[in-house]
């Protein structure tokens, strides 16, 4: 109703005003299923949202379609505490400011951490990780390196929605990923780990937690002869190696834009991988290229999930679709993209 409507947008402009949009303040936003948008009897116009499906045939996902994604995100988890507990009724005010509740129930919370020595610390807390593996203290990832190098991320340009009543917002997969690292660190040294979770050709490029490498991790795009080649000649293909051919235009031009974070929820190391396009059928372009099955056909040493990449390492949980209206239909828009 237009009353839910109003409340919705009530209670996110609270937030809007009780903190500064930046890491130091809050940057969230909302995101809207299939699902929801199928109690209207339609699918958003001019916007690409399959209902969330698995996305290689060993994997078996729960699907997230629940009616809505709320992401809050801060360098201060203080913060996002406030936040949530201020839009769901747990405390009046936010920052100073009168809260405004949330018209809705939350399914589940999932929680998740990024920067530098936040693995390390929290590797306690987790199973899975042998008593005598310290994961390194630079390291952004439970797996000991750094990721989300910003020259392998697509411009706001590349992510948006650019027709139709939902122009100016994007599509947003979420999943959430278990990983065995008591595998990952028995199974790999330093170079095999660079192997598979880079590139062949970073081997020997890449030091320590790929601080060295800089905004950049040196993967490009290779064509299937060119990575059929590595692959018989190094035994193995990389994580970012194989995606790179379906994350990138005719010019080049990187097409997602990842923001994961590591997380500790139920005391499994894992992650929950957020990523941002123009339309969902891309994500799942490049998570075919993940699979490398063309790959695989052609070279006897890659199987399905050895050799091929962190296929072997990486369980998925959760898949989720969701569309991320622009700012003036963030409140409980319709399919043809009518709101407030």
């Amino acid at each position: 109703t237009d009353a839910d409507r109003q409340q919705v947008e009530d209670a996110l402009s609270t937030l809007d005003r009780a903190y500064e949009r930046s890491p130091a303040g809050l940057i969230f936003s909302i995101g809207y299923s299939r699902s929801y948008f199928e109690r209207y009897g339609a699918a958003p116009e001019g916007v690409d949202l399959p209902s969330p499906r698995a996305l290689s045939n060993f994997e078996d996902p729960e699907f997230d379609t629940q009616d809505m994604l709320l992401h809050l995100a801060s360098n201060r988890a203080d913060v996002v505490m406030e936040a949530d507990e201020a839009l769901f009724g747990e405390q009046e005010t936010v920052n100073g400011i009168e809260a405004m509740s949330f018209p809705g129930t939350v399914g589940s919370r999932r929680t998740g951490f990024i920067a530098p020595g936040m693995p390390s610390e929290r590797q306690d807390e987790v199973d899975g990780i042998p008593e005598d593996i310290q994961v390194p203290e630079a390291s952004k990832l439970f797996m000991g390196f750094n990721a989300g190098f910003s020259g392998n991320q697509a411009s706001e340009a590349f992510i948006t929605i650019d027709e139709g009543p939902f122009a100016g917002g994007t599509t947003k997969h979420v999943s959430n990923l278990h990983q065995r690292l008591g595998r990952w660190y028995g199974d790999n040294d330093h170079d095999s780990m660079v192997k598979k979770l880079f590139g062949t050709h970073q081997v020997g490029d890449v030091e320590g937690v790929g601080d060295n490498v800089g905004d950049h991790s040196g993967v490009v795009a290779e064509d299937l002869e060119a990575l059929v080649e590595e692959a018989r000649e190094h035994g193995a293909v990389g994580h970012a190696q194989k995606m790179a051919r379906a994350n990138r235009d005719k010019e080049g031009n990187v097409l997602t834009l990842r923001r994961h974070v590591e997380s500790t929820d139920e005391g499994i190391a894992s992650l929950h991988f957020p990523s941002l396009q123009q339309g969902i059928s891309t994500f799942e372009a490049v998570r075919e290229a993940m699979n490398a099955a063309d790959v695989t056909e052609e070279t006897p040493a890659i199987r399905q999930r050895v050799n091929n990449g962190i296929l072997r390492y990486i369980f998925v949980k959760h898949r989720g679709n969701f569309l991320v209206p622009p700012r003036e239909l963030r409140a409980l828009p319709t399919p043809d993209g009518e709101a407030l």
